[in-house]
């Protein structure tokens, strides 16, 4: 309403949580910020488990769905479900860095990958193995390390029988069929398909 909305302009903010120091300019805010201390989620998914504190949480989450991706990027042809995500997609095309770590150079275009990487320095490893003593920053380090365990390895060379635990490794190994030598020697000629080789030469 009217009144809520000249708040916007005066920076006033009237409506104030009893439980913590949030405050916000519209009474509609202040119920759903409730929320984030009673745990409830309203917003509940008709065809899965999920639930949300907003409305327009839920509405997103529909579209996983139906496939359908609303939010198109003007300058490719990347589409996604979440505003959000296009919000994040827009850096690679402008190489906004807007996550500035504090305390080195690193930047990056979303605030879960700094979290990350701040764990670089605080030495802290809150994913742990089940399996051994092993522990790491990150869940996607931890899901290829739990393959070491079961033994899988789910990226296969399409021209042999090779198979490998990460991404990385099987470019590694492509480059062995195309006969590609990405790393190179800056003083002279010799190059390499694997950046270890470089190091020893």
């Amino acid at each position: 309403n009217l009144k809520a909305h000249l708040f916007t302009h005066t920076d006033e903010k009237p409506y104030k949580c009893s439980l913590c120091n949030y405050a916000c300019s519209r009474k509609g805010d202040l119920k759903k910020h409730l929320f984030t201390h009673t745990g409830e989620k309203p917003y509940k998914c008709p065809q899965c488990t999920y639930a949300s504190t907003r409305r327009g949480n839920l509405k997103e989450h529909l579209f996983t769905h139906t496939d359908e991706k609303p939010y198109k990027c003007s300058l490719c042809n990347y589409a996604c479900s979440r505003k959000a995500d296009l919000k994040k997609h827009l850096f690679t095309h402008t190489g906004e860095m807007p996550y500035s770590c504090s305390v080195c150079s690193y930047s990056c275009i979303r605030s879960q990958a700094l979290k990350i990487h701040m764990l670089t320095h605080t030495g802290e490893k809150p994913y742990k193995c089940w399996l051994c003593n092993y522990g790491c920053s990150s869940k996607a380090d931890l899901k290829r390390h739990l393959l070491t365990h079961t033994g899988e390895k789910p990226y296969k060379c399409l021209l042999c029988d090779y198979a490998c635990i990460t991404n990385a490794d099987i470019k590694k190994h492509l480059s062995t069929h195309t006969g590609e030598k990405p790393h190179s020697c800056y003083v002279c000629s010799y190059s390499c398909n694997r950046i270890q080789a470089l190091k020893i030469h």
